[in-house]
């Protein structure tokens, strides 16, 4: 069974970056698809991104695109979400997650890793 550990959150100003990591183990990252998610206080969990098993392709939300990157390192067997143009609207806890399937998709994902914390100030 694959387990997900996340990394990376914190506190940054608005404007700023950070990189999260969603490292794999039990199998290789390479043969999951793999979701990004968060959650704010007081909000449903809403879908991020994620990085399809099929090829690699990604997806990812109309609220990240073009500020967030997801990108895959099977050496390190580990799941990237790189945070760039933070707005204090992205402080959330984000999660990483993986369901056995070829496509990114927004549901069906089957395990899912502890979340870390990410705060952005104005």
């Amino acid at each position: 069974q694959v387990q997900l550990v996340e990394s990376g959150g914190g506190l940054v100003q608005a404007g700023g970056s950070l990189r999260l990591s969603c490292a794999a183990s039990g199998r290789f990252i390479s043969t999951v698809t793999v979701g990004w998610f968060r959650q704010a206080p007081g909000k449903e969990r809403e879908f991020v991104g994620g990085i399809a098993r099929n090829g690699g392709a990604t997806y990812y939300a109309q609220s990240v695109k073009g500020r967030f990157t997801i990108s895959r390192d099977s050496a390190r067997n580990t799941v990237y979400l790189q945070m760039d143009s933070l707005k204090p609207e992205d402080t959330a806890v984000y999660y990483c997650a993986v369901r056995f399937g070829d496509v990114v998709d927004t549901v069906d994902y089957n395990v899912w890793g502890q979340g870390t914390h990410v705060t952005v100030s104005s």
